[in-house]
């Protein structure tokens, strides 16, 4: 099996989960907190898929999709277009008050980027060092398996924090 086959499971495991977290949520359940400093399903899901997007493009060496396909524009939120999650407040993940729909699209289309993406690569492309900044430097692969599983990790809680809400009664 080719590591490009690998990666397309992997990523298609985080399609997966993210869709699991997010088919049939309405507004209370895609907001839940369980306490006020609690990450909520759509910030979860937003942060990952920025997270993703950001990355896959640097390895493109082209534009996010948040900015070209204009999603920061249908999301209207109150962050720099750049922002993806990271040292984000309470306040702030409170602020990502978006409906499942629109999170799912931006995902699916982060998601198909992603794949197609994979399939340009061959198995030399994966030793390539893309980020100096980091001991030892890292290389493709390396950066494609954070990826994978950091949205492995919001993902999982993004379903636990479900599985929370649901027992409040929320849906």
């Amino acid at each position: 099996m080719l590591s490009t086959d690998l990666l397309r499971d992997a990523f298609g495991r985080v399609q997966g989960a993210v869709h699991a977290s997010l088919v049939g949520a309405g507004p209370e359940l895609l907001h839940y907190r369980p306490d006020r400093e609690a990450n909520t399903i759509a910030w979860l899901v937003w942060h990952l898929t920025r997270v993703q997007d950001n990355h896959v493009a640097d390895l493109m060496h082209e534009p996010q999709l948040w900015t070209t396909d204009g999603w920061h524009k249908r999301f209207d939120l109150p962050f720099p277009v750049a922002a993806t999650g990271y040292g984000q407040d309470a306040a702030e993940v409170a602020a990502v008050r978006v409906g499942a729909d629109l999170l799912l699209g931006y995902f699916d289309a982060v998601h198909e980027r992603t794949v197609a993406y994979l399939g340009t690569l061959h198995e030399d492309d994966f030793s390539r060092v893309v980020d100096t900044h980091w001991t030892p430097p890292v290389t493709l692969a390396v950066r494609l398996v954070s990826v994978i599983a950091d949205d492995l990790q919001h993902a999982g809680q993004a379903s636990y924090v479900r599985g929370l809400a649901q027992r409040a009664g929320l849906h």
